[in-house]
């Protein structure tokens, strides 16, 4: 079947830019606006609840709601990506979480409840954005870029992640809060055209990529272009996909939290003001923007020197997590925004470094089931975006506090760390 693409291909006019690189930019551009729609609500959330009277128990509840959708689609969409192509699925998403993002301030003028299903359907629409960037990864990129490429990738959810938040109180300082949701949710209609036009789900379908390039990722390609028939028993029973999971689980466990989170504790413990929340709220991501995209090409670069590819992912995770732990011990202890968000930003930067861990990993174990495997690892992983940021909101309702929040943060990453060191491997096994 891939002959007759081999010979439109041909025709193509060779481009000095290759084909899967402009894949590649447009997935991590839907990444961007993936995290712009989600983390808008974490400003907005501050005069929105003024407006409609929110507890800090209700605003975890709207801050959480997006987990809820997010929690049912990442299998199906790993799934759908992995056997039919990633291509269709991932528009799909970023069309249904635009739509949900548009419609966010209608709802909340309707009622508490409406708000809540407008955030479980941005959900529903972002849960199939990672596990098919992992599909189409494997299927597009060559096995020595993975790291760097989906590193790139996750860089994009701090990309949208700064430009959400030092955006955000620009917007709603001069249209009010609800042109928050109008603008990102236009612009996710603007990427769907593009990407429609622009991509295609495996190199075999593109009729903008010339033969040599096409020969290229065909001949070093790991994954089969379809996963026909999925071992689900041998993935429940591989100690490696588990440690993936738990990986990602204690990851995303801290970073929720913190992305969610920050904008109220800055508010809440230092009294700053709407107009500086999101400057200092940035400087994180920022930091971690840097921080994911070093560690994605430090970790290419060592296993090119001859590193074992398990000998790697278990370092850079390990150092993620321990060096993420250290400072949230002592935030408690600051006593002005800056030292804080200078704390805080170590942890966030460093627990970027697990982009080029288990955030890579699901290729090296399965490329043929990276879609499914990272469904199943960002199903589990969604949990502490459902439990942890909505019981953050009622451990500072009852303590009036965040101390407890960011030592039980801690504590999770030691644990994940012990559990990826015993489990992990960079072999193939599926």
């Amino acid at each position: 079947m891939a002959q007759p693409a081999i010979v439109r291909a041909a025709g193509v006019r060779s481009s000095r830019w290759p084909q899967r690189y402009r894949v590649v930019g447009l997935f991590f551009l839907g990444t961007a606006l993936c995290y712009i729609d989600r983390i808008s609500i974490s400003v907005a959330i501050i005069p929105l609840a003024r407006e409609f009277g929110y507890d800090s128990a209700a605003k975890g509840l709207v801050l959480s709601a997006v987990f809820w959708g997010y929690l049912w689609t990442q299998l199906v969409g790993g799934w759908m990506a992995d056997r039919f192509g990633g291509h269709r699925v991932l528009a799909a998403g970023v069309a249904i979480w635009s739509l949900a993002t548009f419609l966010t301030p209608i709802a909340a003028a309707a009622s508490f409840s409406a708000l809540l299903a407008a955030r479980v359907l941005l959900g529903l629409g972002e849960g199939v954005n990672f596990p098919s960037i992992h599909s189409l990864t494997a299927r597009w990129t060559l096995p020595r870029e993975r790291a760097r490429v989906l590193s790139f990738n996750y860089s994009g959810m701090y990309v949208g992640t700064v430009l959400a938040l030092s955006a955000s109180p620009l917007i709603i300082g001069w249209f009010g809060w609800p042109a928050l949701f109008y603008i990102s949710g236009a612009l996710g209609a603007v990427w769907v055209a593009a990407w429609m036009y622009l991509a295609s789900d495996r190199p075999e379908n593109s009729n903008r990529i010339d033969a040599a390039e096409l020969e290229l990722i065909t001949s070093s390609r790991t994954a089969a272009p379809r996963a026909i028939e999925v071992p689900w028993a041998a993935i429940a029973r591989e100690k490696a996909v588990w440690a993936i999971v738990v990986a990602h689980f204690c990851s995303n466990f801290g970073f929720n939290i913190l992305l969610l989170w920050l904008p109220t504790y800055l508010n809440h413990t230092f009294d700053v003001p709407l107009a500086r929340v999101g400057v200092y709220s940035i400087i994180p991501w920022i930091a971690t923007f840097f921080t994911v995209s070093a560690a994605g090409w430090l970790s290419d670069a060592l296993i090119a020197r001859g590193i074992p590819v398990g000998t790697v992912r278990k370092t850079m995770q390990s150092a993620a997590f321990a060096i993420g732990a250290i400072p949230l011990c002592i935030v408690p202890f600051a006593g002005s925004p800056a030292a804080a968000v200078a704390l805080l930003t170590i942890a966030a930067s460093a627990n970027g470094i697990s982009s080029a861990a288990f955030g890579v990993n699901h290729l090296d174990v399965a490329p043929t089931y990276a879609g499914i495997l990272m469904g199943i690892s960002n199903t589990v992983a969604t949990i502490p975006g459902i439990i942890g940021v909505a019981a953050a909101g009622m451990i500072v309702q009852a303590t009036k506090s965040f101390s407890a929040v960011f030592y039980l943060i801690a504590a999770v990453y030691c644990a994940g760390m012990f559990f990826y060191l015993r489990w992990a491997s960079g072999d193939q096994k599926l």
